[in-house]
This record gives C-alpha cells, structure tokens and sequence, in this order.
C-alpha cells in the first residue's frame, strides 16, 4: 500500500502541527507512517501524517488542529490489537490522521498505592515495574496476548487477562475530551480530582503530577471490576463472565473503542500475591476438566491466581514456533522486548525490500535459534504434557494453594485426571510457554507462507454454565483448516480459537460458519479485544459509540458500522 503525499489542502495545518509537536513527530509518506497504520495481525489503510505528541497539552492543541480542519482522528497507543481497531481501515470522506499516544508514558501513584492514574502511552509492562517494588500490582500482568500493550488500551477495549478475579480492565474515573454534536472539543474531567477548569492548565498539572493528595477525591466510582470474582462464581448463570459488549461495562473511556480521546486513567491497583502454587494439569475428556472447574469455582473460598488453558496441538506447535520468544523474554525482560519489537519491525520492513531474501526472513531465523537452544520446559514437565490432549496450568496462592491440593489429590485417586506440581522455575517456564502459544501460530504462517492459507482468529467467551466446552466442528468446516488451535482463560470460560486455514480456502465463508455455530451455543464474540473493523457492535455497544461521537470524526467504522460524517450510509 503506498500513501499519498499530503494534499497542498492539508499543507497548512501540518506546519501548524509541527510547530507544535515538533517536525520529527509528524510523520508522512510511506515508510514512515507504515509501522503505525497496519495492524499488529488484521488491518491497515492510508493517513495523511502520523502524529507523536510529547505532553498532554501537545496532545490537546493537536486535536484542536485536527478538529478545526475536520479532520477524522484515528487514537493509537501501541498497536497491539488484533481486530484492526486502532489503524485506518478501507476509504473515508475526509483525510485522516492517526495520533500516537506512545511518548505520553507517564504513571502517578495515588498517596496510598491502591490507585494510580496513568497517562494515554503507559504500557502494561512499566506500569508493573512501578508498583513491584510497592508490594503492588496492576489489573493484569503478562500472560495474555501482546508485548508492550498500553494500559489506557485494556481500558478501551474492555481487555480482559489471565487472572481470575479481575475480570475486564474497567474504570469510571478518567479524563477524556470528546467533539460533540457541534464539532466543538470538550474535555471531561471525571478523575475526581481537581485540577481546576483550564483545559491547558489542568492538563499540564496532570502531566507533570502537579496535584496534591487532597485534590484527589474519594470516591464510590469503580476502579476494576470489583464484583467479578462472585461474578465468574456462578456457574449456573446462562451469560458468559465477560466480553467486549458487555453493558454492565461501558462507560465514558471504558469500551470506547476510540471514540473519545482519553488523556488518563484512574485504576485500581492489587497486592502482589506471595506463597504461590502452580499445578499443571493433564485429562484426556472435556468432562474431567469441566468438573474441576466447577468445583473451583463453587467451593475454594480463595479463588486461583490463573488457570490457562492449553490444548495438546497448541503445545505442540508452541514447542516449534515459540521457543525462541521465551528465550528472549529471559534474556532481555519484559521491559525492554517491547524496543527489541520495535526495532525487529524497522528491521523486517528494510529486509523485506530485498527480493533475494525469503518472507519474513527475520522470523526464520529467530525460529531456527529458538529450536537449537535448550528447551524452556523440563523434561518430567514435556513428558507429563505430552500424554494428554487437555492441559491446564493453574496457578494457586495463600490458602487456595491447600485447597486446590486436596482436591486435585482426590480426584487424580480417581483417575479423572493427571497433576504435575511444579517448581518454582517450572512454574516460570510453563508460565511463559503460555505466553508464546499466542504468538505461534501467526509464526507457524509465516514459515509455511504458500503451503497453508489465512490465519482465522477467534476470542469467544462462552455462558458460564457451558460444560460441553471443548469445540467439535462439522467434517466440512474441519475440512477447511490446516490446524485448529485452542487456548484460553479457563475458569472465565474464555477461549482464543486460531484457525489456521488450507490454502485457497474462503477465510470469511469459514468465519461466518464458525460464528453461527458459536450464536447457537450462546456464545459471545469478541470475548476481550475491540470489536475493530472485524466483527458488528451489538446495538447497545454501537449506541455507546454514538453517544460518545456523535459526528463519527473520532475512529470511524468500528464495530462495521458507517465511516461518513454522521454516520450517514
């Protein structure tokens, strides 16, 4: 895709734009603009620039440009979806812009650690590193889906985790400037803290924490899904535990998917869990795996700290085409993998451009180390997984730990299923094995190239009395798919479905057909990503939207719906 240079239209208002932000941070043409209009795994489509502001009172004299020039706003922090929610997609009626969050990066921790507020580009992995050394930790922690995810994206995006009792990343304290019906910018201060009635001022003070502890106000808003933990308990309710539409959870910032631009958030922080307890788990039948869920659920009285679910072809492919992201998760951190990507894309785009050199050449070689090196799990745990087709890795703490001892003892007396305690360093690789599964099979892709067709990903979440989990398709869709790959949340009944389809075969007749079958099983779907360009908002979520844009400048096109002013047809 090549980008057009900007129009002699839009010339004026990308001078006013540099001298705002700065030339460098107003990025034009192909190459520079690329890494930030195509998706992590789906999407992509032209802009005009991509801009960087550095400070929130750059961020909103851009968006007054913007506005002013009616201009459609695209806001991206790290790009990390995976349903094409924060890059352009297909044509609009007006040029577009996307603004990048990234250098805005700063986190405030509140006078007694339990909250913190964070700026629009602070990652999920610096937000942990903050609060370590507190005794603290965030809503959730690596474990799902992306490197260097940003904190205000969970919030969203709904994004849900690994972790048990958290549910979906969700505040009603934030600050947010909307354009409303008029095409008038208004910031919404609902942080609860005061920082006067300025926007530039306010924004100033939030930007450099100039606020004392008695303008933070207490508040009965919610910071987290506090009620999630009796929420997911119900094993009988006939509604899944948590997904993208949600209405209990849509509110101002919360789920709007970019429909607003937000400038903070306020989130609630948690004690970091010690005397913790990792059981990994082998069954052969659905129902054995179903009946410890149930009994989790309805009996421990501390709920685990996780329980990833892992099928036996999703080890298998991840013992192939992951190994080298642990690998480099050990040796780099998590904190710096997020720069190690960032340069590896810079790096793929130059290689790519050398014909003599195959796709994704950089991705070849990365996998080749990772299979010489020494394998990350041991070798009792690779022996143990390999003789089950189901595998759970469940994570205890505190009293849970004793808890979930006797009765996995109990039921594996029984012979309904298998457990392997693990160590402490087990515990660490099989952590980050999980990790890796959601990386492999987009990697397996890339090295097949012409042998195998698209990537076909799912993220469902299914009723929570649902005990018949574990999906069976019908021969003529199997037929379709290369490989089939299951993982998830377990005890949320939150399942990452990658398909990996044959070559020539139709990606959206196969889509359409799994997704009618998941309709019949009451599923819901997205289960914890944005809706993006790939799948329809439900009515309330799209009744969200509208309420928050109602022009449609900002994210045009979510959910599928109308990318034209007003949401004309």
């Amino acid at each position: 895709m090549i980008v057009s240079p900007p129009s002699a239209a839009v010339d004026p208002a990308l001078t006013d734009l540099r001298a705002i932000i700065g030339a460098r941070f107003v990025k034009t043409g192909d190459n520079a603009t690329k890494p930030f209009r195509e998706g992590y795994r789906e999407g992509g489509g032209p802009c005009v620039a991509v801009l960087q502001p550095g400070s929130l009172v750059e961020l909103w004299r851009t968006l007054k440009v913007c506005t002013r020039n009616d201009w459609i706003i695209i806001m991206q922090a790290a790009n990390t979806g995976l349903t094409a929610g924060s890059t352009p997609q297909g044509t609009y009626d007006r040029p577009t812009v996307i603004i990048s969050t990234t250098r805005l990066s700063g986190i405030h921790v509140l006078k007694d650690q339990g909250q913190v507020v964070c700026l629009p580009g602070a990652t999920l992995h610096k937000l942990e590193g903050v609060l370590k050394p507190l005794g603290r930790e965030p809503h959730s922690v690596i474990g799902s889906s992306c490197l260097g995810a940003s904190v205000t994206g969970g919030v969203c995006n709904n994004s849900g985790g690994a972790l048990v009792e958290r549910g979906p990343s969700y505040t009603e304290l934030s600050l947010y400037a909307r354009i409303d019906e008029d095409g008038e910018i208004r910031l919404m201060n609902e942080l609860e803290i005061d920082l006067g009635s300025d926007p530039e001022a306010m924004l100033h003070r939030l930007d450099t924490g100039s606020f004392s502890s008695s303008q933070v106000r207490s508040s009965n808003a919610l910071a987290s899904d506090r009620n999630y933990a009796d929420w997911v308990r119900d094993i009988d309710a006939t509604t899944p535990a948590r997904y993208n539409a949600d209405p209990r959870r849509l509110k101002g910032a919360s789920g709007c998917a970019g429909k607003v631009v937000v400038f903070a958030v306020r989130l609630d922080t948690f004690p970091s869990p010690d005397q913790e307890q990792t059981f990994l788990l082998g069954a052969n039948t659905q129902d054995a795996l179903a009946a410890v869920r149930r009994r989790v659920l309805r009996d421990f009285s501390v709920l685990p700290v996780s329980a990833e679910y892992l099928h036996q072809d999703i080890f298998d492919l991840t013992e192939d085409y992951g190994r080298d992201v642990i690998h480099l998760i050990r040796l780099l951190g998590t904190l710096s993998l997020p720069r190690f990507f960032s340069l590896k894309a810079r790096t793929d785009s130059y290689l790519g451009k050398m014909p003599f050199l195959p796709p994704h050449f950089l991705d070849r070689v990365l996998n080749g180390i990772g299979r010489i090196l020494p394998h990350p799990l041991s070798r009792p745990m690779r022996s143990f997984a390999s003789t089950f087709e189901h595998l759970l890795i469940l994570k205890t703490k505190g009293q849970g730990s004793a808890e979930a001892a006797a009765m996995l003892g109990e039921m594996q007396a029984t012979g309904d299923i298998s457990v392997y305690p693990c160590s402490d360093s087990e515990a660490s690789s099989i952590g980050l094995f999980r990790f890796a599964a959601a990386g492999a099979a987009i990697r397996y892709q890339m090295i097949k190239g012409a042998e195998v067709g698209a990537l076909l990903p799912l993220d469902i979440a299914l009723p929570r009395n649902t005990e018949h989990w574990f999906e069976t398709l019908p021969d003529e869709i199997t037929a379709l798919i290369d490989k089939k790959l299951y993982y998830g949340h377990f005890l949320c009944h939150v399942f990452h479905q990658d398909y990996v389809l044959k070559p020539g075969t139709d990606e959206a007749a196969v889509k359409d057909a799994i997704l009618e079958l998941l309709e019949k099983r009451g599923a819901k779907y997205p289960a914890e990503h944005n809706v993006g360009h790939l799948y329809e908002a439900e009515p309330e979520l799209a009744g969200h939207y509208r309420a928050l844009d109602p022009t449609n400048q900002l994210n045009p096109g979510i959910g599928k719906q109308s990318r034209r002013r007003n949401y004309e047809s």
